[in-house]
């Protein structure tokens, strides 16, 4: 079709009837011109551009992308243009190009509240919280009233352990836009992160209201849910967010923690492989040519790979299965971190054992440690119990003795761990640290129980907490001897008794057959499952728990009367 002479004015026409059908919110009869004006004029700049904006409010950010960079082709002193493709790379996280569309946007037009609330976006995905809380507060000087640099705002203060300065964020946000669900769910998140479920609930169910079909608020109303003890609750809301992202590797995970704690081993240890799909863990997930075992097929004659993953606890707790395996007739590779080499060398079943970073030898297939559970199948009934499977090195253990009984003088010696590992660079571990730890003050009660000898078995910053040269606190600390797991063991093989928090001490403990109170949140680790006082995982381990969140004063009492009648009877009772 030939071209009218008076196209220029044509298409003028057409451009502003657009414009003023997308304004009307007639986006189908609006996309329908644009596409019409390009087909006169492919390089048409607006036409181009607003086609751009438009494919983004539709959320097919891919077409989107195309088009925006068919305009800047054209024009590439556009502030606006390359502002809305950093806004799509972030949508596609593709944080690292949006942070570069952000710049531009800012070189152009340096006060550009939305280029700086989305360069804030970029480098809060990229994991630079502090970076990004500078964009946000750029971005807020300059339009004080921008709701959703107020809660993108928020989301880096939860990141960077501001809890209740991110509450204030998203109650701003709010303020200025009262129907934001986004924003309800991230109030909810820093209400769950003080500790105060009952809000949380109600914030997340705020955004539901306003948006059934949003599935994060979904799963973290689920964790909230854990929180106030409604795990078949909790079930539910990971199966409506499922129901909406089948795909979402974190409300997979939730959900199988949720499984694993109410004792469903079977449907928890299959949905706990989706561990490897989460962007927290995804990085570190080992990939091999080698095949993974599950169970699936026969490893007779073959050699399997048995490689640590996540905490030491973990390793400690999972290495009993190394024997199961080599029951199978594999001959068994196993990989640990270098402060469980010596101690690991005790481990039935194992052929080989590699220091983590050390070149392997060959092998035939290989499994995470925590993946063996699905392999074998294990139910509550059948979970391997049999302890101790790891132990002491008697010369070491020889050694402790006389020094300990010298301190001991015949009383009950006890060992104490107050605090776990802290990972404050990950916002969902540090919760749980903070939750699964208490200070060495809180442990007071304790230590005035008669007929005891306490000794410190804390390692790590919590450890300064015990006062130095003061003999009256009466916890004697050799922990400054202790270089890794072997050396631990053999000082606990002389002990009575360890009382520790949720930590790798307690599973050592519990691995050596050793008499373990392990002190408990309320929002329990899934492996000490739900209401029980002892664990199908540790003949003598005993469990004190939280009767609700945050709440330690309770159980040092139940364990000071535990002790005070172990301290009697000269014995754990």
């Amino acid at each position: 079709m030939s071209k009218p002479a008076n196209l220029p004015q044509q298409l003028d026409h057409m451009l502003r009837q657009a414009v003023a059908l997308q304004r009307n919110g007639a986006f189908a009869e609006a996309e329908e011109l644009y596409r019409e004006i390009l087909e006169l004029k492919p390089r048409h700049f607006e036409a181009l551009q607003l086609l751009g904006s438009l494919a983004l409010q539709a959320d097919r950010v891919q077409e989107g992308i195309e088009f925006i960079k068919k305009a800047l082709a054209i024009n590439a002193k556009q502030a606006p243009l390359h502002s809305n493709l950093a806004y799509a790379l972030n949508a596609l996280q593709r944080f690292d190009e949006a942070l570069g569309s952000a710049d531009r946007a800012l070189a152009l037009q340096p006060k550009f509240p939305d280029a700086l609330n989305n360069r804030g976006n970029a480098q809060a995905g990229l994991n630079l919280p502090l970076e990004a809380l500078g964009s946000f507060d750029r971005a807020l000087a300059l339009m004080p009233d921008f709701a959703q640099a107020w809660n993108n705002r928020a989301c880096v203060l939860r990141d960077l352990g501001r809890p209740a300065d991110a509450l204030a964020s998203c109650d701003r946000a709010l303020a200025l836009q009262p129907n934001y669900p986004d924003a309800w769910s991230n109030r909810g998140n820093a209400l769950s992160d003080l500790n105060q479920p009952r809000e949380a609930r109600q914030s997340y169910q705020r955004a539901l209201e306003l948006a059934p079909a949003f599935a994060d608020a979904w799963s973290n109303l689920g964790l909230t849910q854990i929180d106030l003890d409604e795990h078949a609750q909790a079930l539910q809301s990971y199966g409506r967010a499922l129901a909406v992202n089948p795909t979402a590797a974190e409300t997979h995970w939730n959900r199988s923690l949720c499984l694993l704690q109410l004792g469903q081993l079977d449907a928890g240890w299959k949905e706990y492989e989706w561990r490897w799909e989460r962007s927290r863990i995804k990085a570190g997930r080992r990939t091999f040519a080698q095949p993974l075992w599950l169970g699936d097929f026969s490893i007779d004659g073959k050699t399997i790979l048995l490689h640590a993953e996540q905490g030491l606890g973990d390793t400690l707790q999972f290495c009993r299965y190394a024997g199961m395996v080599s029951k199978l007739g594999a001959k068994v590779v196993l990989e640990v971190p270098p402060e469980l080499m010596r101690l690991m060398s005790t481990l039935d079943g194992v052929d080989q054992l590699i220091e983590a970073g050390h070149a392997l030898p060959p092998f035939d297939c290989h499994c995470p440690l925590l993946s063996l559970p699905l392999a074998f199948k294990t139910d509550l009934a059948s979970i391997p119990s049999k302890t101790p499977y790891l132990f002491a090195d008697p010369q070491a253990t020889h050694e402790w003795h006389t020094r300990i009984a010298a301190q001991a003088e015949g009383r009950l010696k006890v060992g104490l761990v107050w605090a776990g590992g802290n990972r404050p660079h990950v916002a969902e571990l540090r919760k749980n640290d903070a939750r699964r730890s208490m200070t060495f003050e809180r442990l007071a009660p304790i230590l005035d129980v008669p007929n005891v000898q306490f000794f410190s078995l804390q390692k790590g910053p919590a450890a300064q907490q015990l006062p130095r040269g003061d003999a009256s606190v009466g916890v004697i600390d050799y922990t400054e001897e202790l270089e890794d797991f072997a050396d631990t063991a053999a000082l606990v093989a002389n002990l009575d008794l360890v009382i520790s928090v949720d930590t790798s001490t307690a599973h050592l403990a519990g691995a050596l057959d050793k008499p373990v109170w392990i002190l408990n949140r309320f929002d329990t680790c899934w492996r000490w499952m739900l209401e029980r006082a002892d664990t199908p995982w540790y003949a003598q381990a005993r469990l004190f728990r939280q009767p609700a969140l945050g709440d330690w004063d309770s159980v040092i009492r139940s364990a000071r009367d535990a002790l005070a009648a172990s301290g009697a009877a000269g014995k754990p009772v």
